[in-house]
């Protein structure tokens, strides 16, 4: 970890900067930053990076059909199959950011480009991906309303794990362990909860469009890869592409707040404290902002949501003086080491233990 960088149950400074009472320097603080931020530019548009990045994108997917094509019935067809996963992914990050208003000045413009890059490439639905993510922002790593931390397959919170019994509790206690192999079906899962939303959200916004985008894509694609491929490389070309598509997408999003503290669905507090003691920067150069989207700038990237992708590593000093000036601890470090502490994190809530991961913003919460 670099000098700045936290256990996730954060030191007494830490404790200390999150139990003082709500002053109004502490709702003035965001503020403050947000002037500096802006004074510097790092919230205007970055069109010519964006047109760049979808151009070649565009150009890349088509690539790959053109190698699909060219290859015919051939095992090579399985590196094909992993270049796909490595374009669709970045279809993803691309569609993440238009959703957060990252790429357009315009709403109309930016929600057009998620629902195209998400639906028609990477087979997503933007609409059902964008309300989930939005709840996580509003309130990252808070029991009862991070979407990312409700129950499912892994228990991410001590109250879930604590709730399980038999099968559910012997795996629990060592699910640290299975995570990273679950994100194998993390591809497969995300389609799955596309179609899902479409099928049965008749209220969603541009359902039908998506419908058509999502349904079209995923149909289209099968139907391709039969037409070309017997079944049994087909099935292996599916199954290359929806792991490591997965597995891209999870292990992006996952070093990010897992193994940070959980804050407790009562608590209250500001924002910048809220986003910034809960998420996690990993460290890297330029292939680690293209292979994680950016999200290895999290902190940046909770604090500024519409800020451009190539402008949160600007953003980065700007916002860690801040916090140090402040006290707000600010914590990051390398993906390997991230990935230790997910794991950790997640085996130590299955076996029960509460108190080296609860947030200090419960004390806070309290007074």
């Amino acid at each position: 970890m670099t000098s700045t960088s936290i256990d996730p149950s954060l030191p007494a400074a830490g404790r200390e900067a999150v139990r003082r009472p709500r002053t109004a320097r502490q709702t003035t603080t965001y503020s403050e930053l947000s002037r500096r931020v802006q004074d510097a530019g790092l919230l205007r548009r970055r069109y010519a990076w964006y047109w760049t990045q979808m151009l070649l994108m565009t150009g890349a997917f088509a690539g790959v059909w053109v190698a699909f094509g060219l290859l015919g019935d051939s095992w090579l067809q399985l590196l094909v199959a992993a270049a796909l996963a490595v374009v669709m992914a970045q279809f993803g990050f691309l569609g993440h950011d238009a959703a957060h208003r990252q790429v357009f000045a315009s709403a109309r413009w930016n929600d057009w480009a998620a629902r195209i890059m998400a639906g028609a490439f990477a087979g997503l639905s933007a609409g059902w991906w964008g309300h989930k993510h939005n709840r996580h922002h509003s309130a990252p790593n808070q029991e009862g309303r991070d979407p990312d931390i409700a129950p499912g397959v892994v228990a991410f919170t001590p109250a879930v794990a604590q709730a399980r019994t038999g099968f559910g509790a012997w795996f629990a206690a060592r699910q640290g362990w299975a995570f990273f192999p679950l994100l194998l079906l993390e591809g497969l899962s995300l389609h799955v909860a596309s179609l899902q939303v479409l099928a049965a959200r008749r209220d969603l916004k541009f359902r039908r469009v998506e419908l058509v985008l999502v349904v079209g894509r995923l149909a289209g694609y099968v139907a391709v890869l039969l037409l070309v491929l017997p079944p049994g490389k087909a099935a292996a070309f599916l199954a290359v592409q929806l792991g490591l598509f997965g597995v891209l997408l999870g292990g992006s999003f996952a070093p990010n707040h897992k193994g940070m503290p959980i804050v407790p669905e009562g608590a209250r507090v500001d924002f910048l404290r809220r986003q910034v003691l809960v998420s996690r920067n990993i460290d890297g150069g330029p292939l680690t902002d293209l292979a994680m989207g950016g999200l290895n700038y999290q902190i940046e990237h909770h604090l500024f949501p519409s800020m451009p992708r190539p402008n949160l590593r600007r953003a980065q000093p700007i916002v860690r003086a801040f916090c140090r000036e402040v006290g707000v601890n600010y914590t990051q470090t390398s993906l390997v080491g991230s990935y230790r502490i997910v794991v950790r994190y997640l085996n130590r809530v299955g076996l029960g233990e509460r108190d080296p991961f609860t947030c200090p913003l419960v004390q806070s919460s309290r007074n």
